[in-house]
């Protein structure tokens, strides 16, 4: 349980003569994201964090501001030097649909580049919303076995209904320099193939 996004989200529309700043996460950002994560969470859409887990992970956080107030988050968690997933994605829900999250996203993938990932994953209710931003269903069973960590502590895990997606940053090779099937996980997490 990780993203909360509406299906329909298309452009960019922020309030009028507000700016949206999209910036780092720092540690005096973690009461407000805790509100905002742990609202879904009481809803059972997001796993529920704590401040502990926050501090511990405030690095991987970006953040959405309309003016002063936090409109979303996302993070970017590495699981591998070529592999990160995409999670925590919410946005408030007075702002919905305004494109927050789609930019939200596009900070997070720019940062996977700069990083130099092959790829970036997520597990979500909304694949619409990721498919238009170039993301491909993915079996989960495919992901890196360090994924389910999390997905050990969710209420529904015996019953998951989330869809992994996956974006390839960088074109998917063969051992020798041939490309792959683009639809294949093995050709970005190759130690599945051992």
């Amino acid at each position: 349980m990780r993203n909360v996004l509406d299906a329909d989200s298309t452009g960019l529309v922020n309030e009028p003569g507000v700016a949206l700043i999209i910036r780092k996460a720092s540690m005096s950002d973690i009461h407000p994201l805790l509100d905002l994560i742990n609202g879904y969470a009481a809803k059972g859409i997001m796993l529920p964090r704590t401040e502990f887990e926050m501090s511990e992970n405030i690095r991987d956080f970006t953040l959405a501001f309309s003016g002063e107030r936090l409109a979303g988050c996302g993070a970017l968690h590495f699981y591998s030097p070529t592999v990160g997933e995409i999670r925590s994605l919410a946005v408030h829900p007075d702002v919905k649909s305004r494109g927050i999250g789609r930019a939200l996203v596009q900070a997070l993938e720019e940062e996977a580049r700069q990083f130099h990932l092959h790829s970036i994953f997520a597990f979500t209710y909304v694949e619409k919303f990721f498919s238009r931003l170039g993301f491909i269903n993915v079996e989960r069973g495919e992901l890196p076995l360090k994924v389910w960590k999390d997905c050990l502590r969710c209420p529904k895990f015996q019953s998951c209904d989330e869809i992994a997606v996956l974006k390839r940053l960088v074109p998917a090779t063969g051992d020798h320099g041939h490309p792959v099937n683009a639809n294949s996980a093995h050709s970005v997490f190759p130690i599945l193939k051992q």
